[in-house]
This record gives C-alpha cells, structure tokens and sequence, in this order.
C-alpha cells in the first residue's frame, strides 16, 4: 500500500472499496444530470451544433491537460486533498450553470468541471488500485466502474425526466444542491492520511519518471486505445442528443438512452472484471470490446425509433464495459506502485482527449455529411487505434517488479 493508506489498514477491502464507490457514484450522478439537458439549452440559446461541440471539448481538454499532473500530485500529497478540491470545484461549476447565458459562459464553465473531474478521477482510480490485491484487480475495477458508470447513466435519466418537468435551469440547481452533498461525503468518509510523506524517491525527477513510463509498451497501448475508444464517447455524449431528437425523441426519452447505456455498461463490469481476472487475458478482452465500440456506435446511425436507439445503446455500454474492465487492470499490473498516480492520470487523460477529438473533431464532420455517416467515421477512427494496440502488445507482456520500494 502507499503512505497515505498505511494509517487504515484495519480497514478491510471491501468496505475501503464501498467507500469509494458511493463517493465516486456520488460525484458522477450529480455532474452528469446537466448532459442531455446542456446541448438542448444551448441550441435554445442560438448556438450551433459545432459550437456545442467546443463546449463539450472544453470540458474534456481541461480535464486531458490536467489528469496527468493531477494524478503526480496525489502521489506526491496525498488521495483525499486531490479528491476534496476536485469536488468542490464541481460544486462551483454545477452552480454557475445556473447563470449562464452565452456560449461564453458556457465555455468558461465546461473549462471548471474539466478542472474538478481531473482532480477527481485519476485521484479515486489510483486510491482503488491501492486498496486492491493483485488477485482482485479486474474485479475491484468493475465494481469501481459500476459505480461510476451507474452515476454517469442515472444522472442523464434523472436530469432529462426533471429537464422536462422543470426546465433545464432547475436540473443545474439540483445538480449543485448534490454537488454539495458529495462534498460532504468525501470530506467525512474518504480516509485521511496518518501522516504527509512523498512517495517517490527523492533522487528521482519527474522527467526521468515519465521516461520509464513511455517504455512502456503495455502502457503505451493502453493509453492510446482508450483514447480511440474515447472518440467513440464523445461522439455519443455530444450528438446523440441532437441525433435523438432530430428523428422525433423528446429528452425523456434521450434520458433514458443515456440510462440504459450507462447501466448495461455499468451492471456488464462485474461479471467482466471477475471474467479478467479468471482468464488473465486481458488484452484479448480488451480488443473485443473496443472492436464492438466501433459497431455499436455505427448502430446509432441507422437507428429510427425508440427501441433501436435503447438496443445500440446496450451494445455500446456492453462494448465498453469488456475492454474497460481489462485496460483498467492492465495498467495498474503492469505499473509500478509509486508511478500509479502518474499511470492513472494518463490513462484519465487519454479519456478526456478522446472524448474532446469525438465532440470537437467530429462537429464539422456531421455538419457536412450528416449524423448517420459522422457516427460511423467516429467507428472507423477507432479501429486505427485497435491495429496499433495490437502492435504495441505484439512483443514480452511486461508486469510491474513485485517489490515496489
């Protein structure tokens, strides 16, 4: 374990991962209401289609450029500081989305959760992969992802049933009034540290560590196939909103897309990450899934109705829950302990960036061939990645040294 977790070790497994599963289901649940209700109150204030685009890219540029050094500063002081000034920054933002008028303000904005969501999820990744033995490392990183994605498709659901009843504003002021809560739950439940202790050699530089991490392979591969698959996410979280409505859903319904989504991404990671850690064959795990993305999200195109949305909608979130599940674990064994924080931020890192190159990349693109088509050149992109994380993963399969410090 790393310094910080040293002081609760009376603290079993299970109830250190319950923790922050609540915690990060908390965090998501809240900030993802706003996601079917932003792009619709943002075309009812004038803005077009690409600029909604760039308010979403927004967010996940903010969140890509800070991941990697919010993650080095969690190994450096400590999970819980990282993880309280994330969400109060998400508080901060949820509330100012009250006041927006603009695609200025908009913007602004998006820039402030990317800065809480980077100080949150690297942070809460690297905590679990410390908590975690060896042997449970698929499994504690489906539980994890369960939690987070159960958040992230319960948010949009709720936020679309009460954007409809209330009007999108009241969606932004319940959101920040959970905000607020969450808060509290990381300020009371996470475990402080026993004392402040840097976890990386002292004769070492960050240079230097990030040279070590760029050999590798497995790293590497990992990173840049989340980053395709990514594309992916960021085509869906931005545009099938518009999508959806265009061919006749009303936002409750797009709220329920996001739900099932999320929920057969979310309820799929559980029996995934036990399936990881039986096999061991994470990299073929991983290549399935992301090869299934790219289907997936071409289902959406040629979509018509309710029920074919909600049925690519389950194949997308059970395409992303196989290769999840196996890159989560694959990085954390393959990456020594006082280098985790780094690993994970990257990783997180290369969520948001391919999240930004789908919602920002990709709004030219559909505006000039359509949705359907944009939908599957953001399939196509993917399978680039695919071939190069083959190539990445062809030579020795490199774990992590068993005796870290």
């Amino acid at each position: 374990m790393g310094q910080e977790d040293r002081g609760t070790d009376h603290r079993s497994f299970a109830l250190l991962l319950t923790i922050c599963c609540l915690v990060t289901f908390g965090c998501y649940f809240a900030v993802s209401m706003r996601l079917p209700v932003v792009p619709l109150f943002a075309s009812g204030l004038g803005i077009s289609a690409s600029l909604i685009g760039v308010i979403n890219a927004a967010f996940y540029l903010m969140a890509g450029l800070l991941a990697i050094p919010s993650g080095m500063l969690s190994d450096l002081f400590g999970r819980k500081r990282l993880a309280v000034s994330g969400a109060l920054i998400l508080l901060a933002g949820m509330l100012l989305l009250v006041f927006a008028r603009s695609f200025f303000h908009l913007t602004v904005i998006y820039l402030l959760l990317g800065v809480g969501i980077a100080a949150f999820g690297p942070t809460m990744m690297s905590w679990v992969s410390e908590i975690s033995p060896a042997t449970h490392l698929g499994r504690a990183y489906g539980w994890y992802t369960t939690a987070l994605f159960c958040g992230l498709g319960m948010g949009p659901a709720i936020g679309g049933v009460l954007g409809d009843v209330f009007g999108y504003q009241k969606v932004f002021l319940i959101g920040a009034a959970l905000s607020g809560v969450n808060v509290y739950a990381v300020t009371r439940f996470l475990p402080s540290p026993e004392r402040e202790t840097v976890t990386v050699k002292a004769d070492e530089t960050w240079r230097a560590n990030v040279l070590v991490m760029l050999a590798n392979r497995t790293l590497i591969g990992c990173w840049l196939v989340t980053f395709g698959a990514n594309i992916i996410g960021g085509v869906f979280f931005s545009y099938l909103p518009l999508l959806a409505h265009d061919r006749g859903l009303d936002v409750g319904q797009i709220g329920m897309v996001f739900l099932l989504q999320s929920v057969s991404n979310a309820v799929s990671r559980i029996p995934f990450g036990a399936l990881s850690d039986r096999l061991g064959r994470r990299k073929h795990q991983t290549m399935a899934g992301v090869l299934l993305a790219s289907l997936s999200i071409a289902g959406f195109a040629l979509s018509r109705t309710f029920f074919h949305f909600l049925l690519a909608a389950v194949c997308l979130g059970v395409s992303l829950a196989v290769a999840f599940t196996a890159i989560g674990a694959l990085i954390a064994e393959t990456t020594e302990h006082r280098f985790r924080g780094l690993a994970m931020g990257g990783y997180n890192s290369f969520i948001y960036f391919g999240l930004m190159a789908g919602s920002i990349g990709m709004g030219p693109a559909i505006e000039s061939v359509g949705f359907a088509y944009g939908f599957m050149i953001a399939g196509a992109i993917n399978l680039f990645f695919v071939a190069f994380f083959v190539w990445r993963l062809s030579g020795p399969f490199q774990t992590a040294p068993k005796n870290f410090d």
